[in-house]
Order: C-alpha cells, then structure tokens, then sequence
C-alpha cells in the first residue's frame, strides 16, 4: 500500500445525502471532520429513496466525487422503501447483500465504520473485515456507532416478544457485531449500561451523544420567523410542535388524541411536520377524527429546522410504550438548541428523561396516555398565559454536552486512534 496517500475510512450507509434522516447530518459532519484530519473516505449506499424528491430518486449516480474527491460514493439500484415492515426488512437484506458486493471491490480499506440501521449491518461489516484482514494481512478496524438497541427496540414497539424466535435470532446478531467491532460508540449513558450488561467490556464502549450544529440551528424570534407567514400562522396562538417520522414507534396517535381533548381551547394548535410509513395513514386519522386544531404537513429541509422548532411554545418528542427504553431521539438536540420545552410522552426511566431533568428543559410524561399529555400541554399553555411561560435552559445544556464540534470530534478521535495502531 502507498502509505504518501491519505489513509482510508469505509463507510456502510442504508441511508446517504441528499436523503434526509435523523442520522445523515450527523454522518456529514463526521465526514468533514475525518477529511479536515488528512482521511478520505468512501461510501458504500443504496440509490437515495427516503424522504427525497421523485427527481433526486431518479436522478443519481453509481459513482460519485464528494469534497473536493476526498469522498468517493458508490450507490447501488435497489427497489424503494415501502410502508410494509415485512417488504422494509426484505430492501434491507437486498442492500446489505449488494452493499458486501460493493464494498469488496474498494481498494486500500484501513478502516469500516457503519451504524446500527438496519441491524444486519454490522454483520457485513463483520464479514468485510474478515475479508480485508485476509486480502491485506493485516488488521482493519470496524468502529460501530449504536444508535438503536436491537432486538430491545423490536420488544419496544410490539413487533417481537422478548425471548421469542425474532428475538433469539436479533440477540445472535447483536452479540456476533459486538464482538466484531474494535469498538462501539453509544449514544446514551443508557446504551452502555445496556450492552455493557451482554458483556461488552467498558473499555471497548465511548459515549457520544448525538449532536446539533449549534451555529445553524439556534433560536428563531417570531419576528424573524417567515414559517409564520408560510404556513398562515397566527403569532398570537400557543403552537405544539411535533417534527419527525411518523412511525410505528413513535406513537403519533397519542398526539392526535391529546389535540382532540382539547380541541374547544382555540388558542391553542397543533402542527405535526412529518413523513415515513404511517405519513399517509395519519393524516387520514386526523381528518376523520375532525381537528381543525391540527395542522400536518410533509417535513421540511434541513435549513428548516430552527423556523420549525421555533414555532413551538412547546415540542413534543413521542414514542410507543416500552420503545423509550432503547432509545434517545436525535430531534431532542435540535430542539433544546433551539432553547423550547420538551414535553415528552416517552418512558419514565429513560435517557431522555433524565437528559430532560438536567437541562431543566422540559418534562416527561407516560407515553400511550393522551390525557396526560394533554394535561401537560394545558399547563405549559396556561403557564405561559399567564405571563409566566416555562424557561427552558436547553440550549446552554447543549452547548455544554452535545455541541457538533465537540462530539464529531470524539467520533473523529475514535476512528483515527484504532488506525494509528496499525501504521
């Protein structure tokens, strides 16, 4: 190998810009940060189908040159994401199958980096290494960002019984990555406690929150906030905001029947901003359920985020009963950089709750319980009538614990010490 040329990063995506997932800016980020430290880095993906328009999925290429060629992507056809769990996992063992094939063909690896989406991807990340270390005789590490627990997710939203076939089967996998990777960077105190208890050494695990681009996403006044103007927003109304996938995990739902407890307070509304499987289904269940206090619409860009979160005098983040436990939505950043309250319908012990409690930026209530959240939301709205509106002290938590520079920064020094070990 021609050690003068920049050292190598192989990247394994399900998903990759221009699609728009929780994940992507997070990987752009980190990206940035391995090329401003001398890597180049090469991605392995799928043609782009989430959460992009009928245009950006037809128009791509198998080959691309990212960053001035210091980021070579090769996409791969496959079938577009569907709504059907079943046919999803089905597109997920097709990508992994090509990713392999894909990825086999990369010249001078040094080290493979993918992240928990789907599940099996670790597996091939497993297999890629073993193949690489054999082709090169030596070793290449594969550094693993756990942003889901699984088979604990699948327990969460009622798709697998805990020790059932699904599970047994998810339990194998999740054991044989752990065991693969050189090391796992976790986000969330609770993860690695989690797979600390499967037996993964503490030695092996870094805890990273998931991160916010404080300087892009901050504070927008009402004033400076054309989302007002948009979407014909009243500025004297007490907004609920809620931004992200509409899932099977996420408990949508609940916030439907929260906005129709309290329908008859004009002055309060509810704007959903979403996409994913159950877009459709949701806004279908809104209107037959006769909300005019409810207002949905597709996600909006990117550059988007701070008007969004901004609008909110509250912002929801929501999942299903038991799902709460693995997991810790990435939009909680967002939103406290943004310095709104959180009410949260998610599970009472979990990360996000405690995350919550120390920022002194919002509270959380049972998930699954719509005349909770309702209470809640009436108590933020009755508060903040009365001149006397809930002082969320997100942001500087942010700034402190889960700013961009710092924690691409942990990512970034993982991934180059496990390859400073072998040169």
């Amino acid at each position: 190998m021609n050690t003068g040329t920049p050292k190598k990063i192989l990247f394994l995506d399900a998903y990759f810009l221009p699609e728009n997932t929780s994940y992507t800016h997070l990987e752009n980020d980190l990206i940035e940060g391995l090329i401003e430290s001398g890597y180049s880095v090469h991605v392995v993906c799928p043609r782009p189908t989430r959460n992009v328009s009928d245009e950006a999925a037809k128009d791509w290429k198998r080959e691309e040159m990212l960053f001035d060629g210091r980021v070579h992507v090769t996409r791969f056809p496959v079938l577009r994401e569907k709504k059907n769990p079943i046919l999803r996992a089905f597109r997920y063992f097709l990508c992994n199958r090509r990713t392999y094939r894909q990825a086999k063909r990369i010249r001078d690896v040094d080290a493979i980096f993918c992240n928990s989406t789907p599940p099996i991807q670790g597996l091939i990340a497993r297999k890629l290494k073993r193949y690489f270390q054999k082709k090169y005789h030596r070793e290449i590490p594969f550094i693993y960002s756990l942003q889901d627990v699984f088979p604990d997710s699948l327990a969460g939203t009622g798709l697998a019984k805990k020790d059932s076939l699904l599970w047994k089967i998810g339990r194998k996998i999740e054991n044989k990555t752990y065991a693969a990777a050189d090391h796992i960077i976790v986000i969330s105190e609770s993860f690695k406690q989690n797979i600390m208890a499967k037996g993964v050494p503490e030695e092996k695990i870094t805890v990273v929150y998931n991160w916010v681009d404080t300087d892009s996403v901050k504070p927008v006044p009402k004033t400076e906030n054309s989302l007002y103007e948009k979407l014909n927003l009243n500025p004297q109304k007490f907004y609920v905001v809620y931004a992200g996938n509409f899932g099977v995990s996420q408990g949508i739902g609940t916030i439907l029947k929260a906005a129709e407890i309290l329908k008859e307070e004009k002055n309060i509304s509810f704007l959903l901003f979403g996409g994913g499987a159950e877009y459709e289904k949701i806004c279908t269940e809104a209107e037959q359920m006769g909300l005019p206090n409810v207002t949905i619409t597709k996600l909006l860009p990117a550059e988007r985020t701070s008007q969004v979160y901004s609008l909110g005098d509250v912002c929801i983040v929501s999942c299903k009963k038991g799902a709460g436990m693995s997991a810790m939505p990435s939009k909680t950043w967002s939103i406290l950089a943004c310095n709104r309250p959180v009410i949260a319908s998610f599970d009472i012990g979990s990360e996000l709750e405690r995350v919550l409690r120390l920022a002194n930026a919002g509270v959380c209530v049972e998930p699954e319980n719509p005349d909770a959240l309702a209470k809640e939301i009436f108590a933020f709205y009755s508060a903040a009538s009365a001149g006397n509106p809930y002082s969320s002290q997100g942001r500087a938590f942010v700034e402190a614990n889960a700013a961009k520079k710092a924690c691409a920064g942990k990512y970034v020094a993982v991934i180059l010490s496990y390859i400073k070990k072998i040169y």
